[in-house]
């Protein structure tokens, strides 16, 4: 038996393909097919990739529970969405999945975090976390997870917090109110940190929390913040105030777990796991954690997939989705770099999770003054935004300081101080950090590369970020590659 995970109808809607082992055979984003950003739908050209590595019986197994949701929506006074699996669907997807045997299998939407992270951990016991914006009506769940004597995981809720008592909706909120885009442009807000001020955080507790010890929200952010708050305020303040905010409703939420919970091995996961700055404080509470580098809903078509499954994954990398089949271009790339100082790379199979990992990335030398201007100039964004350094795993502590428990970040999860800010003014934000990518000797393209490079200029890492076309999402065929090349006039080698 196979297993096909599906998450969809929300936003960033992903398909997920297990085998009999264990072995994650496709994960893959329906946006990078219809390049329609978060898209919500499944498309055809996604399904068909997935289907191409299933091979006889297969379950299909959807990330939450439509009537859980829409009781949720009828409590608050929203349009009621569609809950049968046709409507969520459509008849002409349900037609592409009709090889499945019985009825589409649903699992709560919290509880496919906590599989897509723990059955991917290298742990065999850990204290679960999932912060998310809201999963049917779940916000903040704490669990305890382990394997019985027949491999299958068992996950033991401890506690939890629901709708509208929620980090992940207080932080959107927050990004919409500096005229940003709620439930995308959430790292914008992150980035923008660095150039404020926490004035504001004691406020901004008055004005949303009933009870901050015990996470008791005094209104519902789902639609945002009234008009005229903090209308005087800078936008940067009002980051660093919110960012403050959200890192100790984070520490309050991880001192309960670690209370809680019967292991120190710590499994994190929903959107809120993607707050890099924020990770950095982990290792006050855990010894040893993972996030998937897919924890947000997308990630959940994954877990889905391992509740079917029921046992530990076969977990190698996040390269699971479309393929361009050559080898990794290692020499046309180092010629390139030192041509140009900078490149784009689309070689191998896409990244799983919203970071290019270096399959889909635009890389540069991070050495000179003036490339961090000019790929923001190619990237058409704001000339605040940071970018983040992929290093050689064993060189990061000669390079970064990297925060207590974080041996590596080979997803691109953590924010570090950089050593030596002035000789890698590229990829040091305004605060002197960076978000660090470690790259392990694990015989990958981008490995390959980083050693290449190394060797030759004596600089152990480059600037990584991901390729894509303005308002699409990251590249993922060689056509894509293709448009990037006429429209920004960057050579993309595959």
């Amino acid at each position: 038996m196979q297993y096909l995970g599906i998450s969809c109808g929300f936003h960033d809607a992903a398909v997920t393909v297990i085998d009999s082992r264990g072995n994650i055979q496709f994960a893959g984003h329906s946006e990078r097919y219809s390049k329609n950003k978060h898209d919500a739908n499944l498309c055809h050209g996604l399904l068909n990739d997935a289907q191409q590595y299933i091979d006889g019986a297969y379950e299909v197994h959807y990330y939450e529970k439509p009537w859980k949701k829409a009781i949720r929506q009828l409590k608050a006074g929203q349009s009621l969405g569609p809950f049968s699996m046709k409507s969520l669907l459509g008849k002409e997807i349900l037609d592409k999945l009709s090889d499945r045997k019985g009825s589409i299998k649903t699992h709560t939407h919290h509880l496919t975090h906590a599989a897509a992270g723990f059955q991917t951990s290298p742990f065999n016991h850990a204290t679960v976390v999932v912060i998310d914006a809201i999963g049917e009506l779940d916000t903040i769940s704490i669990w305890d997870a382990t394997y019985d004597k027949n491999g299958i995981a068992k996950y033991s809720k401890l506690w939890g917090k629901q709708y509208p008592n929620s980090i992940g909706l207080m932080y959107s909120a927050m990004t919409k109110r500096v005229g940003l885009r709620p439930l995308d442009e959430e790292y914008i807000l992150m980035g923008m940190v660095a150039y404020g001020k926490a004035l504001h955080s004691e406020e901004i507790s008055s004005e949303f929390l009933a009870d901050k010890d015990n996470l008791e929200f005094a209104q519902n952010l789902h639609t945002g913040v009234r008009e005229k708050f903090l209308e005087n305020a800078n936008d940067m303040d009002i980051a660093a105030s919110t960012q403050l905010l959200t890192e100790e409703l984070i520490d309050i939420v991880m001192r309960k777990a670690r209370t809680l919970g019967f292991s120190s091995n710590l499994v994190y996961g929903g959107g809120v796991a993607l707050n890099c700055l924020a990770n950095r404080l982990l290792g006050n509470h855990f010894n040893k954690f993972w996030i998937m580098p897919n924890p947000g809903d997308a990630g959940n078509s994954l877990g889905a997939a391992a509740l079917g499954y029921g046992k530990k994954l076969r977990w190698k990398n996040a390269f699971l989705g479309y393929n361009i089949p050559k080898s990794y271009p290692v020499t046309g790339l180092y010629r390139e770099l030192k041509r140009s100082k900078i490149a784009g790379v689309a070689s191998g199979r896409a990244e799983f999770g919203p970071r290019a990992l270096g399959n889909r990335s635009l890389l540069a030398d991070p050495r000179g003054d003036e490339i961090k201007d000019k790929v923001n100039e190619i990237k058409r964004r704001q000339k605040f935004r940071p970018f983040a350094p992929l290093i050689l795993e064993e060189l990061v502590h000669d390079y970064f300081v990297m925060p207590s428990g974080w041996c590596d970040s080979r997803y691109m999860q953590v924010i570090a101080t950089c050593r030596h800010p002035d000789l890698f003014p590229a990829i040091v934000h305004a605060d002197g950090t960076s978000r660090v990518q470690t790259v392990p000797k694990d015989g990958s393209g981008i490995r390959q590369l980083l050693e290449y490079w190394y060797k030759h200029t004596g600089c152990p890492m480059l600037l990584n970020t991901s390729l894509n076309i303005r308002g699409e999402p990251m590249v993922n065929d060689r056509s894509d590659a293709d448009r990037f090349e006429k429209l920004y006039g960057v050579k993309v080698i595959s």
